[in-house]
């Protein structure tokens, strides 16, 4: 087939590959691009069905369209002039060979093709071959097109008559693997590419990886060309087959995969009418200012002691029996008018407001609080959004007891705080459930654009900053949607979908561009960008590459990272079976971790029907998931087993993790992070399982910063900026976890506002 991708085949190279969505059901596909016509715009690619998304790929007709297609993606083939290269291409990965032997003899090597298949028809661009092989031999099964034989037979041939420097092979796992052991039978250095098993292709989820030269690598970003000495095949093969059993499940009802996905049922809010006297006409300046004459005679109703004696409010939830088994209801129902207004009344509206500087975004909490209380709840809504672009989304998942919260003048009086994050998401519904939405004032145009990369927390809260002063400010997202981790790594039962879609609408009427598929410094530069007259770059991509623990047994079938696991049914909804995304569905589910994603995690896998056990190194005094989040899994019976970590998975005969030997831990001296230390004490219990997913962390993609050049990066590949958030390149900032290595939503956006501060001063200098 020949797709039209301007962008992608003005800017790929020989070995670089491409993910497909076909359609909104379709799972992301990788696909290796067989001819680029950068003239042209078009990328050529050979496509094998063999499963639901490339079959209706295949089914495509000339004129139709694609829904998503970003690339180039892993590394290009190192290409010189080794001498004398055997290209050994089988099946389908004579497509994927074709570019590579194309550059090596423009690079002056003798080049002989050796390419192979069953039968005649699955030998493939004979043609295209011949243009830049000195030789091409043609082996099939049956004897039907050329030689009769295997590839590895044709291979040793030209290397019993002649030297050879170098061997590529690229086709079935299994000829990769004998062409690659003939090489080293005859000491020829050989590459393999090992695309056949990746999954997403950027390197989000891990599910490539794979043990090279004893050490675990990710094909996507690491690959997908590897020494073929190196390969642990066995493991290779298992992997290749880690949702085989699923995806034939799939195909036979593929009928109900091309029909449209049925609308998702969404929570039904609580009915909020709005007052007469409910509005935000006032001017952002009277609806802040703690002297003006509604705010002194609001003060004035109570009394300090009567406003303290008044009992914290509760957020009304769904029953914990019933919410374990709905993904798309929201756990958290929402504060009604009136428990809102009450709670409003337990703020003292301080003179100096200790929450403020406890908000990383420096929300004016006491004044929006103060509009709720007097009922004009669209007013506070018009405060929250003045200095945040995602009030709605931070009223569910910011850790308020360990920012705002954690400053309220109540605490020192022995009382509960403020319930500031229950209010900022009532506020914002309420604004969003009447249809009032109003938009923060936008300066002027200037004229000056600035580039974000990535649409995660801090990225939509720089661009949010960024167009009310009056920038052309255009947002650059890999993915096929809008929100980063809001999107990819928040279950719907806590932030839903349409609350984080709201805010990112009200960014695009406010002016912001967004473009999807599209990852900078693969898809276009960043010198492409400032050629095109950008003159500022935000870099917020994330920190998308899982942490794993390094532990034996830790690639078998069935251990997934959080991230893979979450972003399998957040965002490409493979619980759902109107979608083609595939997963394994675990009925004995062992979650490892103890932060907001172990527990997003083992509360999915919950909702999905399993028996799931958390396992913590740390005691659950140490966990650094919000405490709420540990409460909501209680109650919805998740097993949680502390002072335990994995220290070896055990398999099955077929690769697939079957169980886990655990360490007990003790508590030792504080480290770093202020915990006590988990110490191990020698003994150990074995449980079994049929599913392990690990939530240890994450750590930055190196897809972007390693392709700025001269970039400054600290550890584990982490953009290093000062003070203002710039790095070591003018008009480059940086923020959220490719700065900080993981940080919550609220600190991301925080450092988006505060790179914008200092870029607009910058740039307007």
């Amino acid at each position: 087939m020949e797709v039209e991708a301007p962008l992608i085949a003005h800017s790929c190279r020989p070995g670089n590959f491409i993910i497909v969505r076909v359609d909104k059901n379709s799972e992301r596909v990788p696909y290796t691009i067989a001819k680029a016509d950068a003239q042209r715009g078009t990328l050529t690619l050979v496509v094998q069905e063999v499963g639901l998304s490339s079959t209706k790929f295949c089914q495509l007709n000339v004129g139709d369209s694609i829904l998503d297609i970003v690339g180039p993606l892993g590394n290009a083939s190192h290409i010189e002039n080794y001498g004398t290269v055997i290209c050994a291409g089988g099946g389908i990965g004579i497509a994927a060979i074709l570019p590579i032997l194309t550059a090596l003899k423009k690079a002056g090597n003798k080049v002989i093709s050796v390419l192979a298949g069953r039968t005649k028809e699955l030998v493939i661009m004979i043609d295209d071959v011949r243009k830049y092989s000195d030789e091409v031999i043609i082996m099939t099964d049956d004897g039907s097109l050329g030689e009769k034989g295997v590839v590895t037979q044709g291979v040793e041939k030209v290397i019993q008559r002649e030297h050879v420097d170098k061997v590529l092979a690229i086709g079935p796992p299994i000829m990769m693997k004998f062409t690659s052991l003939l090489a080293h039978k005859y000491g020829i250095p050989n590459d393999v590419s090992l695309n056949t098993i990746m999954v997403d292709g950027t390197g989000m989820c891990g599910a490539c990886r794979l043990t090279i030269g004893g050490k675990t690598k990710f094909v996507c970003i690491d690959g997908p060309e590897f020494d073929g000495d190196l390969v642990d095949w066995d493991e290779m093969f298992k992997r290749m087959g880690t949702f085989k059993n699923v995806e034939r499940e799939e195909m036979d009802h593929y009928s109900d995969h091309v029909c449209s996905a049925t609308d998702i049922p969404v929570q039904e809010y609580a009915e909020m009418v709005a007052s007469d006297d409910d509005s935000d006409d006032d001017s952002i300046e009277v609806l802040t200012d703690r002297n003006s004459e509604w705010r002194s005679n609001l003060r004035g109703l109570m009394k300090p002691k009567e406003r303290m004696a008044i009992p914290r409010v509760q957020m009304p939830e769904l029953d914990a029996a019933y919410r374990a088994t709905t993904r798309l209801e929201e756990v958290n129902k929402g504060l009604t008018k009136e428990m809102a207004v009450t709670e409003a009344h337990r703020c003292l509206d301080c003179a100096h407001p200790t929450c403020v500087e406890g908000c990383p975004v420096n929300i004016n909490i006491p004044s929006f609080i103060k509009n709720i209380e007097r009922e004009n709840f669209l007013a506070a809504a018009k405060v929250l959004k003045n200095t945040s672009a995602l009030p709605a989304v931070c009223g569910r998942v910011c850790p308020q007891e360990k920012q705002c919260e954690s400053r309220c003048i109540h605490l020192k009086m022995n009382k509960p705080a403020v319930a500031i994050g229950y209010l900022e998401r009532f506020a914002a519904d309420y604004e969003r459930e009447n249809g009032h939405t109003t938009l923060p004032r936008i300066a002027p145009s200037n004229g000056i654009k600035v580039a974000v990369i990535g649409s995660g927390p801090s990225g939509l809260s720089f661009a949010g900053d960024m167009v009310k002063r009056g920038f052309e400010v255009y947002v650059f997202e890999a993915l096929h949607e809008i929100g980063g981790v809001l999107k990819y790594g928040i279950p719907e039962f806590r932030l839903p979908n349409k609350i984080v879609d709201v805010e990112i609408n009200n960014l695009r009427k406010m002016g912001v561009h967004f473009q999807t598929d599209c990852i900078v410094g693969k898809t276009i530069k960043i010198e492409d960008l400032e050629r095109q007259g950008f003159r500022g770059f935000f870099v917020g991509s994330g920190a998308g590459l899982p942490n794993f623990m390094g532990i034996p047994g830790e690639n078998f079938i069935n251990i997934m990272s959080s991230n893979e696991y979450l972003t399998r049914v957040n965002l490409m909804d493979a619980a759902n079976p109107k979608t083609d995304t595939p997963i394994n569905i675990g009925k004995k589910v062992l979650v490892v971790g103890g932060g907001n994603t172990a527990m997003d995690s083992c509360r999915t896998a919950k909702r999905l029907g399993a028996d799931v056990t958390l396992v913590y190194r740390r005691s659950e005094a140490e966990m650094p998931a919000r405490l709420e989040e540990v409460k909501h899994a209680k109650e919805e019976g998740i097993h949680f087993l502390t002072l335990h970590n994995p220290k070896e998975y055990l398999a099955d005969e077929n690769g697939r993790v079957s169980g886990v030997v655990l360490e007990e831990m003790a508590l030792g001296e504080p480290d770093a992070s202020g915990r006590r230390r988990p110490e191990p004490t020698g003994n150990t219990q074995t449980l079994s399982c049929d599913q392990v997913i690990v939530a240890v962390g994450v750590s930055p993609n190196p897809l972007v910063p390693k392709s700025i050049e001269g970039i400054k990066l600290g550890r584990k590949n982490t953009i290093v900026v000062d003070d203002s958030m710039q790095s070591n390149i003018k008009n480059l900032y940086a923020g959220g976890d490719i700065v900080r290595g993981g940080a919550t939503v609220i600190l991301a956006m925080g450092d988006g506002r505060r790179a914008a501060a200092n870029m607009a001063q910058k740039l307007i200098e």
